[in-house]
């Protein structure tokens, strides 16, 4: 590792990335500076597998690889107009809700089909 990604992957301890990012930056710095899979995976609570599929897609993509692939993860269900929707109906009667609740507002306020 060069001098340049050593310090890029230090100062992602307090950049605006999401913490599993700061985590896979850690663990290259770690493994950098003499720590084995066991160690590290044992340190992050982690599966020792995980922490070389970390590694492998650094040495593949780079820091590059430190990011989920686009595409990952659930897909919001909700449209700005359902927020906007919700924001509103609390300001009119500003009370506690539960999530069936409000998913019951926004479902009566949706134009039948």
């Amino acid at each position: 590792m060069t001098r340049d990604q050593d310090k890029t992957l230090l100062n992602l301890r307090n950049a605006d990335a999401p913490q599993k990012v700061k985590d896979r930056a850690e663990i290259i710095r770690l493994n950098v500076y003499g720590w084995y899979v066991e160690k590290i995976a044992a340190h992050f609570n982690w599966n020792p597998e995980t922490v070389r599929e970390v590694l492998h897609k650094w040495q593949k993509l780079g820091i590059e690889g430190l990011w989920e692939l686009p595409g990952r993860g659930g897909k919001t269900k909700y449209k700005e107009e359902d927020i906007v929707f919700l924001e509103e109906c609390l300001k009119k009667e500003p009370r506690r809700y539960n999530s069936l609740q409000l998913a019951q507002n926004l479902e009566s306020n949706k134009p039948s089909a």
